[in-house]
């Protein structure tokens, strides 16, 4: 073997069991901490987003979805547990130096030298990038015990080289993979979702429950179609881990160009008239056909209760949130808005946005910030975060009809079926064509729900023989068609008529 090969050969072992022991520093953390803030992996996310070319954030965004946010906090896990992996490489170090054929003190000295740097490292490092103790120490315990293990499965008589290395590598690999194991059994994926919409809480309030059930029976008993208050809600946000804001700590502040600032907590909110709302939102970044749209019940305060004890001066507004992102806007659009705290009849999920999020009608719903913390009032132009990275999706919604199911009825029918929404301006009318445009009939709506800003339902049966070409457009309440040029997502949301090619079975 070359020379170069041997020195490979010799550092591998102690690189692979210095990796296995950040993975058990991740795992403890994670033990410690859950998917919070304070994991030790968040920061490490954070930052690699920061350093994430547009491009790269873009084509996630549009073309891998929820698969890119996947991909995008596995890679932030790897490269956490390298940072601690290196982080324990000085225990490491000690113990590969000292070898099994010194005398018995010596190597139990050695041992406990190196288990203590192999878990302080870690620990600091930890602590470092997230000030948490309960995190650090989860994390110090975690590689300590990894470093631990490697010593351990050498046994008392095992021989030098390979052996030996195999013995430390394996060791270390078992301990990392059953403390993550037993993290996430403890602690769960950390990616709960809010209850399906339709399953009215027990203590729903009697017009939550009035309201819900409407929407129930509104929908279209289509097999596959969700209903019109959606079961499964998407999320997209800048960071793969949520703020864990606490609502008795948390507040919600009116500043910058006002006749007066004002500070509210959650007490003060709850103690105002509480309204319920219909309420769809759409991701800038949800492609033609995509899956990023949905509508849920929501109850809060009228934004036009908190701004006009303010009095605004200016004529912009700056929504900040606790996860550190913020956006900017005509405060004209703030002014019908709503400030969410429940959602479907229960608390307002972490994942959307608890304690409280705003609901800006009609617009694109990367300015209806969550964990918001701050409503900034402005007098002058300024740059919001997905602005500054090429989007422009603050202003109004594009018009859209979603093709989402096609159902074979058997004798030749085919049944098609979707939502379509088009924010405060409504749906007049789905138009269908089977023949790849040159005709077309309207599609059957659903009855709308109460409120301004909703989707509707839609549906299309037809007998058709062979393969053909099903194009699909919406109509909004000002009698106007949907976009028909085909555009992507960025910068400010995508347009086209959806069409799927359907062969009758």
């Amino acid at each position: 073997m070359s020379p170069v090969g041997v020195r490979v050969r010799t550092r591998l072992p102690p690189v692979a069991a210095a990796l296995a022991a950040g993975l058990a520093a991740v795992g403890g953390s994670y033990l410690a901490a859950g998917r919070r803030p304070a994991f030790v992996v968040t920061p490490v996310d954070r930052a690699i987003l920061a350093v994430s070319p547009d491009a790269l954030v873009a084509f996630a965004i549009t073309e891998l979805g929820s698969f890119g946010h996947q991909l995008a906090f596995l890679t932030a896990i790897v490269a956490t547990c390298v940072l601690l992996g290196a982080a324990t490489a000085p225990g490491m170090a000690i113990l590969r130096g000292w070898g099994p054929t010194g005398d018995a003190l010596g190597r139990r000295a050695a041992t406990v030298v190196g288990v203590l740097v192999g878990a302080i490292g870690p620990g600091l490092v930890a602590f470092g990038v997230t000030g948490s103790p309960d995190s650090s120490a989860g994390a110090a315990v975690g590689a300590g015990l990894a470093v631990l293990a490697s010593v351990v499965a050498t046994g008392p008589v095992a021989r030098e080289g390979a052996s030996l290395d195999r013995r430390r590598v394996l060791g270390a690999v078992g301990s990392a993979i059953g403390l993550s194991a037993v993290g996430l059994f403890v602690r769960g994926t950390g990616e709960t979702s809010a209850p399906s919409g339709l399953e009215i809480p027990e203590d729903a309030r009697p017009e939550v429950r009035e309201l819900l059930t409407a929407a129930s029976d509104r929908s279209f008993d289509v097999a596959g179609l969700e209903p019109l208050v959606s079961t499964d809600f998407y999320e997209v946000d800048i960071n793969n881990v949520n703020p864990d804001v606490d609502r008795g700590e948390w507040t919600l502040s009116i500043t910058g160009a006002v006749e007066e600032e004002v500070e509210y907590d959650v007490a003060d909110l709850e103690a105002m008239d509480l309204e319920d709302r219909f309420v769809t939102l759409r991701c800038v970044g949800d492609r033609l056909n995509g899956r990023k749209m949905d509508t849920a019940l929501w109850s809060g305060v009228p934004v036009e209760t908190l701004l006009e004890a303010a009095d605004p001066r200016g004529d912009r507004v700056v929504l900040h949130g606790a996860d550190y992102y913020y956006n900017e806007f005509p405060i004209d659009a703030l002014w019908p808005g709503l400030l969410a705290y429940r959602m479907n009849g229960r608390p307002l999920p972490r994942a959307h946005g608890a304690p409280v999020r705003a609901l800006v009608p009609g617009h694109w719903g990367e300015i209806s910030v969550k964990w918001l913390t701050e409503i900034e009032v402005r007098d002058e132009d300024t740059t919001g975060y997905w602005e500054h990275r090429g989007w422009h999706g603050t202003g109004p919604v594009h018009t859209v009809a979603k093709l989402w199911q096609v159902n074979h009825l058997g004798g030749g029918r085919v049944e098609v079926a979707g939502h379509a929404y088009a924010g405060t301006r409504g749906i007049e009318a789905v138009e269908v064509s089977t023949d790849g445009g040159d005709t077309w009939v309207d599609a059957e709506l659903s009855e709308p729900l109460p409120g301004e800003d909703v989707w509707r339902q839609w549906r299309h049966e037809y007998g058709a023989a062979g393969t053909h070409d099903v194009i699909v457009r919406a109509r909004d309440g000002n009698g106007d068609l949907q976009i028909p040029e085909k555009e992507g997502p960025k910068p400010d949301g995508a347009t086209g008529w959806v069409t799927e090619t359907v062969t009758r079975r």
